[in-house]
Order: structure tokens, then sequence, then C-alpha cells
């Protein structure tokens, strides 16, 4: 190679490098301005993304919509209650085959099976306890459920002391 080639190529370098230099500091610069000021939104465009992202419905369940769900269960409660079960009998033995049997024959939901092995404890608490939970409903300790009135809330208290009565004076 010659001089004048040799001589060439290092201004030709350093003129690349001199340019790399430059156009890196303009990129350093450009970030930096990019940071520092905010984007400019026009109101229509943003106007735009709004109506786009907006949903469909609405759902409104503040206090007037929790009063007016209240209102309506109480209102159903109280047309079941209006109902008279097993044509107001108050024999525990109808009751008990109609609803009853099935859980406490077959220990479904750990119901407690007409035998004294699996009611002698709960005796022992008194028949205001056992009222109560056949009315109320009761989640044992074991894991078992009774629902509040056996799962059938047109039943009357008369109804439900019955059918408890009748279950202790079967038991085996």
């Amino acid at each position: 190679m010659r001089n004048y080639d040799l001589e060439f190529l290092k201004r030709f370098s350093s003129m690349i490098a001199a340019l790399m230099v430059v156009a890196l500091g303009l990129v350093i610069l450009a970030v930096v301005l990019h940071r520092s000021i905010p984007p400019e939104v026009a109101p229509t465009a943003q106007h735009r993304t709004e109506q786009r992202i907006a949903p469909e419905g609405a759902v409104y369940a503040g206090s007037t919509g929790a009063a007016a769900q209240a209102a309506a269960q109480a209102a159903a409660l109280a047309a079941a209650s209006s109902q008279v079960a097993y044509g107001g009998t108050t024999d525990g033995k109808v009751i008990f085959d109609n609803l009853c049997t099935a859980c406490h024959t077959n220990g479904v939901g750990m119901a407690p099976t007409l035998d004294h092995s699996h009611w002698d404890k709960r005796i022992a608490q008194g028949t205001a306890t056992l009222y109560k939970h056949a009315i109320e409903g009761y989640t044992g300790p074991d894991g078992g459920i009774m629902p509040p009135k056996g799962g059938n809330p047109a039943l009357s208290e008369a109804q439900m002391h019955a059918t408890v009565d009748w279950m202790l004076a079967n038991l085996k």
C-alpha cells in the first residue's frame, strides 16, 4: 500500500468515528428531551380513545341496589314462609319421610342417622339447642351441615319442633 492510501484510511476512519460520536450524542439528547417534555394529546384523540375503551354496559350496586336486593330477598322469604309446607301438618313422621330422610337415613353431609351413637352428645346439649340448629341451620366442627329448616323455608317452627321430637323418640 502506498503512503497516501494509508493517510486516506486514517482520515476516513477518524471522520467515521467522529460522525458516530455525534450521532450517539444526538440520540442521547433526543432521549433526554423526550423524557422531559410531556406528550401533547389532542382532546379529540383522547375523547375517541375514551369512547373506544368505555364498557358497553354498567352495573350499579350502590346503596339503592343493595336495598333493592335485600327487599327482593325478604319478599321471597316472606312468600315462602306464607306457604304452608306439607299441608301444615305437625306429624313429625310425615315431615321426616318427605324431607329429612334424604340425609338422616344415609348420613349424607355427615348428618346423624337415627341411632344413639350419633345423637347422645347432641341430646346432652338440650332440646332447645336441637330446635335452634334445626330451624336456623348448623355447620358442625366435623364438617356436617344442617341447612335452615332442612332446606324448606316454608316449614313453621311448630313443624320443626314436631320433627325433632319425632326423631328423638325414634332413635334406635
